[in-house]
């Protein structure tokens, strides 16, 4: 930004504070479970299924009714609506109409004076099953042909014909876990009864207007009868895009059955219990390329566990098609896409939507390539990459205009030491029969925008008041990633105003109708434009105003640092404010927008589904103990592409957050179900999130400071999710370990997540290859 913009307060490109910080760290942010509760409101809590797949033969809630506090048992029959929370399709029930599909399905809801006395009675219910044949394994579902969506496919060039003819060739399977979000604020609701029958919700969702579309079609209502809000969440990560409905549908159900107030706030092991994951994955893979590692043709298989219903596993596993090439051009290339139902619980959103896992597949296939040649990784990486000019159409037919790839690559190899720490490396473990290290640099290519393309649109509502201070409001929502404070900054810049005269308000239906939910990491590029948007037809009314006022022309009005310059004259922004409200100019303006330049058939998978794409590489270097699979991640180098960063203190932090995120996705975060269908790591004792210890000692970040070449906000870049795609270098650079144990001649076999105990098995492997 120029001068004169970077003397307000807050200004575009400044680290400025998050917006809550100061409520954060004293404890004063409020969350939804922290609003004030209306009196004889009552407390939520739900049945849950122990089974993963039967019919229902007897449910007796007598005894759950006669507990103490007890004041409403509510089962599917009492569902005035709609029973479906599903977000795209109608076959997500909201409690289980006499069919259990996963166990921790809701059965039924209890309301009591208390949570205690709510949670007690929930698990007095006795509940008789006729089991069904359940599907609980992946690879299992595709041979039965259990799927929650059609296989899909793309297609291009003559993948067969060209692995058959090259030089060279190798196919392997890999399997891909799950994570869970694990958030620090739980799933919660509070639903209040208002008068004719409407009900106000307070949701912790990364998406109110669905959430009031589903609460309005299960309490027999419209739209218009439910508004919902949110100011906060503790965290979502996809976690509360979709799977917040259920827990804000039963909290309505409640409110308005028994006319008061209702609150569902789920404890942490019904949480993970209750609630979808990432998705994991089998894969499988053929390759053919030449001798210098250059890919002529490949073929993949991905088959994801969506679980009992189709949640956003459509989209979720489009985005993983769309990004197994990661950075590489792929010019012969077929991708079958399985989506499988398993009655297990609905997995979900997460960080990357399913990016991560397409990634995941193509950087294994480069490996291999790798090893099998005895060359270095990064120059089989390189060979592949997308040029610029050539070689640089994706495989669902984008054209790539904005490819940096190149020049991050090599800035992070200079200024990460790689090469000559490949050498010391290798030296360390020839020395060295226990501890071994491994190193490795990853790229990433990620395509921003929603690929559901009438969902890149936004609203915001902008106020000015008659002291100059401003109410901004937008349909994006707030989990902790800053995206309040960026578009702050956006609105102070545009009417060169601190950035504390603004207050920036919570996400409301009732404000900003139809938004869409804050994902997609398009947050920022939405709500941003649409607040300018705002605040330039509020500027332009004052622009107008002023020149008329001062008898001077448009041309001579410049607002800066708080004041507006009109020729001569010079008032502050306040006292503009005022004037033009006397003088009857309106002060209140909404703005819109919708991103452009894109399209999509998804009946053929091509078109241009991304308005730009984010880039980055890092350069992680791990040691592990061959006696008992422990691993250390040593140092960390990252180059993430910004664009002109909108604020470079909150990018930072999703850079490292989202790449410690990744980490533990890839070596510490296992969901294991047992033969029961139950999932027994629903806590933090048995499910390990990373810890503040896991973070490398050196953790080396670097922004890529180059401005987007399309017209975004300030032309900056999405941050949310690309950068938790770095981490798959922590899993090469494990896998680098791995192999050293065989001195490099054995390929190390080794599935994600690498906990200590897949390390030492892949260790073993190379022992008993060797």
């Amino acid at each position: 930004m120029g001068a004169e913009s970077s003397k307000i307060s807050g200004a575009v490109g400044t680290a400025f504070p998050h917006e809550s910080s100061r409520l954060h760290v004293t404890g004063h942010a409020t969350y939804t479970d922290d609003i004030p509760e209306p009196q004889e409101i009552l407390h939520l809590a739900v049945g849950m299924s122990s089974n993963p797949h039967a019919r229902i033969a007897n449910l007796d809630l007598s005894a759950v009714s006669a507990a103490p506090g007890v004041a409403y048992v509510m089962t599917a029959d009492d569902i005035p609506g709609s029973n479906n929370c599903g977000p795209v399709l109608d076959d997500d029930p909201i409690l289980a109409p006499g069919l259990v599909q996963y166990a921790g399905q809701a059965v039924f809801a209890v309301a009591a004076t208390t949570v205690d006395a709510a949670r007690k009675a929930a698990r007095l219910a006795v509940i008789d099953y006729e089991s069904l044949p359940p599907v609980l394994d992946i690879r299992e579902a595709v041979a039965q042909g259990s799927f929650v969506l059609p296989t899909e496919r793309i297609v291009r060039g003559d993948s067969s014909g060209a692995i058959a003819g090259a030089r060279h060739r190798l196919s392997g399977s890999v399997d891909l876990g799950g994570q869970d979000q694990f958030y620090l604020e739980g799933q919660v609701a509070l639903a209040l009864p208002k008068e004719d029958g409407d009900i106000f919700v307070y949701s912790s969702t990364q998406h109110p207007g669905e959430v009031q579309h589903l609460v309005a079609g299960a309490i027999g209502k419209q739209s218009k009868d439910v508004v919902v809000e949110c100011r906060r969440m503790g965290g979502a990560f996809g976690g509360k895009e979709s799977q917040a409905a259920l827990i804000a549908c039963i909290a309505a159900l409640m409110a308005a059955k028994t006319g008061k107030a209702c609150k569902l706030r789920l404890d942490r092991d019904v949480d993970m219990l209750m609630t979808g994951k990432r998705h994991d994955f089998a894969i499988d893979y053929e390759v053919g390329f030449d001798e210098s590692g250059r890919i002529a043709g490949v073929e993949f298989m991905f088959a994801s566990r969506c679980g009992m219903s189709a949640d956003l596993s459509g989209a979720i596993n489009d985005r993983t098609m769309f990004h197994c090439d990661n950075a590489y051009f792929l010019e012969n290339v077929t991708i079958v896409s399985h989506r499988c139902k398993t009655n297990t619980v609905s997995n979900t959103a997460f960080r990357g939507f399913g990016g991560p896992q397409g990634m995941f597949g193509i950087e294994i296939v480069v490996d291999e390539i790798a090893r099998y040649l005895k060359i270095d990784s990064l120059a089989v990486r390189r060979r592949n990459f997308y040029g610029i000019g050539t070689r640089d159409v994706t495989q669902y037919r984008q054209k790539i205009e904005d490819n940096v790839i190149h020049d991050i690559v090599d800035s992070l190899v200079e200024s990460s030491a790689y090469e000559s720490r490949v050498a010391a490396l290798r030296e360390f473990n020839a020395a060295s029969d226990v501890l071994k290290k491994g190193i490795a640099l990853t790229p990433v290519k990620f395509g921003i925008s929603f690929t559901a393309t009438h969902l890149n649109q936004a609203g915001a509502l902008v106020h000015v008041y008659t002291d100059g201070t401003v109410h901004l409001n937008h349909g994006g929502t707030e989990m902790g990633q800053g995206l309040f404070t960026k578009v702050a900054q956006v609105v102070a810049e545009e009417l060169q105003i601190d950035i504390e005269q603004i207050k920036i308000t919570a996400s409301d239906t009732s404000k900003v109708p139809n938004a869409s939910a804050t994902a997609a990491s398009s947050g920022a590029d939405l709500n941003g434009m649409a607040a300018q948007a705002a605040a330039r037809k509020i500027k332009g009314r004052l622009v107008e105003f002023a020149a008329a006022h001062f008898s001077v022309t448009e041309q001579e009005i410049k607002f800066s640092k708080n004041k507006v310059h009109a020729g001569d004259n010079v008032v502050s922004f306040a006292e503009l404010a005022h004037l033009a409200w006397f003088a009857r100019v309106s002060l209140s303006a909404t703005g819109y927008y919708r991103t452009p330049r894109i399209n999509y058939d998804r009946a053929t998978f091509s078109g241009r589904p991304f308005f730009y794409f984010a880039y980055g590489a890092a350069v992680a270097e791990v040691i592990i103990d061959t006696l008992t699979g422990e691993n250390r991640l040593l140092r960390v180098d990252i180059l993430h592409d910004c664009g002109r960063s909108l604020n470079p203190a909150i990018d930072l932090g999703q850079i490292e957050g989202g790449f410690v995120q990744g980490a533990g996705w890839l070596t510490s975060e296992q969901l294991w179900w047992n033969e029961a269908g139950e999932l027994k790591t629903h806590a933090p004792s048995t499910y390990k999130i990373p810890l503040s210890s896991d973070v490398p000692a050196e953790f080396n970040v670097r922004m890529f400071d180059s401005p987007n070449p399309e017209k975004t906000i300030y032309r900056s870049k999405a941050v949310g999710e690309p950068p938790l795609m770095l981490s798959l270098s922590v899993f090469h650079a494990i896998r680098d370990a791995v192999a050293s144990v065989s001195n490099y001649t054995v390929h190390p076999h080794l599935h994600a997540p690498a906990t200590p105990e897949a390390v030492l098995v892949a260790v073993m492997a190379q022992h008993s290859s060797a």
